[in-house]
């Protein structure tokens, strides 16, 4: 089957849609059914995620069938008033339509802006990688600093490796906060791989640790007499 879907009347293909938790908005599935069965739908579901994680998700009960050659199209109102407390800038959204034994039956993919908050659990997710990331960065370099890591130079880099991670990870989020890359796996993995890849390259570069010198003895001068006494039994 082939789905067309539109929201508040235009076609979400090729554009960034707008989820506003202010308003409504009005979702509109065009179903064309060029297999040779009578295709049942059950519910459409509008889900947007990020990182592999699923931040909103909407289902929706919309029974109909679509006879083989046929075409049905279906409209209906969306709530996303909650999303206000669940996202906040750009997510890879997916619109599914699901039949009674809620197997995918068709989809359509497309971007959405939503209007959150920046407290909502996307927006908070983000913070607490941030703080994750600078006190994984904090113990690499304080360890660094204090001549606490392996001399092997491989240990050294696998020591920044997670501090690395931490940091694409980041700044995935991050641009889709600040509505400029939609977190998608064609721009997540490669942000990834390459704070990962940089971080190792500094932990390999690091210095090899010195031991730290010993305090030296300090001698004032004085002489401790010792004395001997012979016992004679």
């Amino acid at each position: 089957m082939q789905v067309v879907v539109a929201v508040d009347g235009q076609d979400v293909a090729g554009r960034t849609v707008e989820f506003d938790p202010g308003r409504p908005v009005e979702v509109e599935v065009r179903v064309r059914n060029s297999g040779r069965e009578t295709a049942k739908v059950r519910l459409v579901r509008v889900s947007g995620e990020s990182l592999a994680l699923t931040f909103f998700a909407y289902d929706t009960t919309v029974p109909f069938e679509v006879a083989p050659g046929g075409e049905e199209t279906r409209a209906f109102p969306l709530d996303v008033r909650d999303l206000d407390g669940q996202a906040i800038g750009l997510l890879p959204t997916s619109v599914e339509l699901l039949d009674d034994d809620r197997e995918v039956v068709a989809a359509a993919d497309t971007v959405v802006d939503v209007r959150g908050s920046l407290w909502s659990v996307y927006g908070v997710f983000g913070l607490a990688l941030l703080a994750l990331t600078a006190a994984l960065w904090a113990g690499a370099l304080l360890a660094l600093a204090r001549h606490r890591v392996s001399p092997n130079r491989f240990r050294r880099a696998l020591r920044f490796l997670p501090a690395g991670v931490g940091t694409g990870l980041v700044a995935v989020v991050t641009l889709s906060v600040l509505r400029l890359v939609a977190p998608e796996p064609a721009v997540e993995i490669p942000v990834v791989l390459a704070a990962a890849a940089i971080a190792l390259l500094l932990g390999f570069s690091t210095p090899h640790p010195t031991a730290e010198p010993e305090p030296p003895v300090v001698d004032d001068g004085e002489t401790v007499a010792l004395s001997t006494q012979r016992v004679v039994s």
